[in-house]
């Protein structure tokens, strides 16, 4: 086993997790991109930082709550790409502790997820609006792109570089050991070398070789990057791959034909931070879908809730993850340390598997009884409801002149010739014990 497969091991167990997006931008409440759209100048955006007092933040119940949703670790924005530092950085004075807050969130945050025995990440943004050194006029997202009052303006963006740098040193010493550092993002000729980062990744590791980093330095969130190549990549490719808001069509493979490490992250409603005109929440049995799929394609998921300006969770996000912790108490086996299963998508749900042992997970009954198509009937030695442990029984002879060899057919009710409805609508799971 090589040092990435080692440090990996972990995460590939985990299968879930809680990512948070919160910092000034939760006071207008449009959005962490909310100074780039609105192009909002550094000056009438220093009024949120004068004004941001936190006194909601309670890290604790965060934690609480992502245990309870059967979350095994969180991702914290410490530093997005407005600039402001949710850490305690001797590098820059635009920090949370320069607030009314007084607090380094970050500290706070860590120590709360640590004491309920979840991983700790810290995201950072390679982008920063705030810095003076930050290329202004020319870039594809900084608030002041075209403007005429930065055209000629003279950066050194060495001096921004070392900045950057000695933050991410200060992230891995000071708040350590961290488990993953998720950078965001690269885009059009800013990546790789653009952002030193051979060094960078040099850095992280000379002080903790065992964090996980995402594929971000050379990528953005649309695609492997060189993690997809044969061979060995190399540090800058990161440990694992970080789609946004889509998922893969299928497990992604390497060009050995190896499964390439990934994670989903998506959000609750459409927003990553607080927006609260934005009420399109998702239901539970499409969050509980799209973890499932993505566990049947070899990865994690990812789920965002973005704290308002106070720094409390909405209730609606709550809610949403409460349910989706019921859910897993029931079924979370089938999740965690399970991947994909080889089998094929089946037309109700989803396979997940973990050595012998295969998930059905049924978003929907068929008619008549549920076929386990793809799997060798010889090979299934039983075949129980996950939830309670009750026998699924055969139900081949409901087929009559329809009866296959080639498929095992089950029923969760007394008739084989009926239809049931599932004993969880939003996801039943069938534990399927198959022969050494």
């Amino acid at each position: 086993m090589t040092e990435r497969e080692k440090r990996i091991a972990w995460f590939l167990d985990a299968r879930l997790g809680m990512f948070i997006h919160w910092g000034l931008y939760a006071i207008p409440g449009q959005g962490e991109w909310y100074r780039s759209q609105r192009r909002v100048p550094v000056e009438d955006y220093e009024p949120y930082f004068r004004e941001f007092r936190a006194e909601g933040y309670d890290p604790r119940s965060w934690a609480r709550l992502a245990k309870e949703a059967g979350m095994r670790y969180a991702v914290f924005t410490v530093k997005h790409h407005d600039g402001f530092c949710l850490f305690d950085s001797a590098l820059t004075n635009y920090k949370s502790v320069n607030t009314p807050a007084g607090r380094d969130l970050a500290r706070e945050f860590a120590d709360a997820f640590r004491a309920e025995g979840l991983k700790v990440g810290f995201y950072y943004s390679l982008l920063d609006w705030h810095h003076p050194d930050y290329p202004k006029y020319a870039d594809m997202f900084h608030p002041m792109r075209g403007n005429e009052k930065f055209k000629d303006e003279k950066i050194n963006f060495d001096r921004y570089l070392d900045y950057m740098e000695g933050q991410v040193e200060e992230l891995v010493l000071n708040y350590g050991p961290l488990d993953i550092l998720w950078f965001d993002f690269s885009y059009g000729g800013m990546s790789g070398k653009t952002w030193r980062a051979e060094e960078l990744a040099r850095v992280v590791r000379r002080y903790n070789p065992d964090i996980l980093i995402n594929n971000r330095l050379e990528t953005s969130g649309t695609d492997l990057g060189r993690l997809a190549q044969s061979g060995v990549p190399p540090e800058t490719a990161g440990d694992f791959a970080s789609p946004e808001q889509c998922l893969p069509d299928s497990e992604p493979l390497n060009g050995d034909g190896k499964s390439v490490p990934w994670e989903l992250c998506t959000t609750l409603n459409n927003s990553w931070a607080y927006t609260p005109s934005d009420r399109l929440y998702k239901k539970p049995s499409f969050i509980i879908h799209k973890l499932v799929e993505c566990v049947s394609k070899g990865g994690n998921l990812l789920l965002n809730a973005g704290p308002d300006a106070r720094g409390i969770i909405p209730a609606e996000s709550r809610e949403l993850l409460n349910a989706l912790g019921g859910w897993m108490k029931r079924n979370g086996e089938s999740v965690y340390g399970c991947g994909a299963a080889g089998f094929g998508r089946p037309g109700w749900g989803y396979y997940t598997r973990r050595g012998n042992t295969v998930y059905a997970h049924l978003f929907e009954e068929p008619i008549g009884p549920i076929p386990l198509s793809g799997i060798d009937p010889a090979a299934i030695r039983s075949v129980r409801l996950l939830s309670d442990g009750s026998e699924a029984a055969g139900a081949e002879a409901a087929l009559g002149a329809r009866k296959r060899r080639d498929i095992r057919f089950v029923t969760l009710g007394t008739d084989p010739n009926h239809t049931y409805p599932l004993p969880d609508p939003w996801d039943t799971v069938l534990k399927i014990e198959l022969a050494g």
